[in-house]
């Protein structure tokens, strides 16, 4: 896999002073935890799940998760168990799976894993894992077990990205001791775990709430505190990943605040009509929430629509001016530490508080590149939508 593998090389070349490396299913799991990016999600009843799949990722998805879950209603389950297992299966049949993303399933309960393997024999191997919903420390086991038990069958790994989106994590007297009991756990599979997701529509569900379209997860306080927490807890340094949660709009009829992109950056490129259907689709909002979940420690994003993928991958990679600052904090940390000015004269580095952040950076850099000096979110998101339109 990699990323922005459709771009005509010359655009390639002319965007990135470092293109991005090619990522392999059996990468270690930190850095396949970055290659993930924008995670779509696709219901299990599609029609055409196989030709669903293999369309985003001609668009530029590299990741994807077919949900059993609360996408498809109750009554459907039975029939999407089958389906899937009938979809991915034609999947497996096709030569190579180098034009595929990563593909996992979320399950509803856990017996399904098993089921599929069943059903699917051989062709399960186009499987990478499995996302275990409102996962817990009392049931968590329950959802490790039957993973490991798959992978017995299959003979290979398979990962899993728990969701964290339970009660016990949302009411303040539980949170600490079910995140403490939830990393314990985690820990004990650790070579399993890709990343670590946040299910904000579950977690808003438990106080009656939905996020407007206006806002961010963020100002959300009840949500932004225990996103906090989760990341505390389960995402330091040395811990997991833990992905950005859901962005669920996708059109915008009536706006009640101004838009958040300013006119400049697009200006410069004359680029206003890209502008205009950023607002249109409501991803000025997304653009926002994707820097602040950044800002906050979590990488990576769950979308729900096509048309989120580019701009999240845009916003990944890593601009000319973060990587010289991420490389002279470890040159400086190497010859001894201290403090320097930026060679962009803008910033002061700090050798010891910044390496984490560098090492960090540097995995996103491998995966989503790095820009060329000139470039902008603005000139990645404008090929990138040239040859995936939003």
């Amino acid at each position: 896999m990699r990323q922005f593998h459709f771009l005509d090389p010359a655009d390639r070349a002319q965007l990135f002073f470092r293109e991005p490396l090619d990522i392999h299913r059996d990468d270690p799991p930190e850095l396949l935890a970055h290659a993930l990016g924008a995670t779509l999600y696709i219901p299990a009843t599609r029609d055409e799940l196989a030709a669903d799949v293999l369309r985003v990722a001609q668009r530029g998805a590299t990741s994807c998760v077919i949900c059993l879950e609360d996408a498809i209603p109750d009554s459907a389950v039975e029939f999407a168990v089958t389906h899937v297992a009938e979809q991915l299966a034609q999947l497996h049949q096709k030569p190579g799976r180098d034009d595929l993303p990563l593909v996992f399933v979320r399950v509803r309960s856990v017996d399904q894993p098993a089921r599929l393997v069943g059903l699917m024999g051989e062709a399960a191997a186009v499987i990478d894992g499995f996302v275990l919903p409102k996962f817990s420390a009392g049931h968590g086991p329950e959802y490790l077990a039957a993973v490991a038990g798959c992978e017995a069958v299959v003979g290979r790994r398979y990962l899993v990205m728990p969701v964290i989106e339970t009660p016990e994590v949302m009411y303040r007297e539980t949170r600490v001791g079910e995140l403490l009991g939830i990393r314990s756990l985690l820990a004990e599979h650790a070579d399993r775990v890709l990343a670590v997701r946040i299910g904000a529509t579950d977690m808003a569900s438990v106080f009656a709430l939905r996020r407007p379209r206006d806002l961010t997860i963020y100002d959300v306080r009840l949500i932004a505190g225990a996103v906090a927490d989760v990341v505390n807890v389960l995402g330091r340094p040395g811990g997991h990943a833990i992905t950005g949660p859901v962005w669920e709009y996708f059109t915008s009829p009536d706006r009640l605040f101004k838009p958040q992109l300013r006119e400049s950056p697009f200006a410069q490129r004359d680029d206003r009509e890209l502008r205009a259907r950023l607002l249109a689709r409501d991803l000025d909002g997304l653009i926002r929430e994707v820097l602040l979940d950044r800002a906050n420690g979590l990488i990576g994003k769950t979308v729900i629509h096509p048309s989120h993928v580019p701009v999240v991958h845009a916003l990944s990679v890593v601009s000319h001016e973060e990587y010289d600052d991420a490389l002279g904090v470890m040159s400086a940390f190497e010859d001894g530490g201290g403090v320097s000015r930026s060679s962009y004269r803008n910033k002061m580095n700090e050798a010891n508080p910044h390496l984490a952040w560098a090492r960090q950076l540097l995995r996103r850099a491998d995966v989503f590149g790095v820009a060329a000096p000139d470039v902008t979110f603005v000139d990645v998101l404008a090929a990138a939508t040239d040859e995936a339109p939003l």
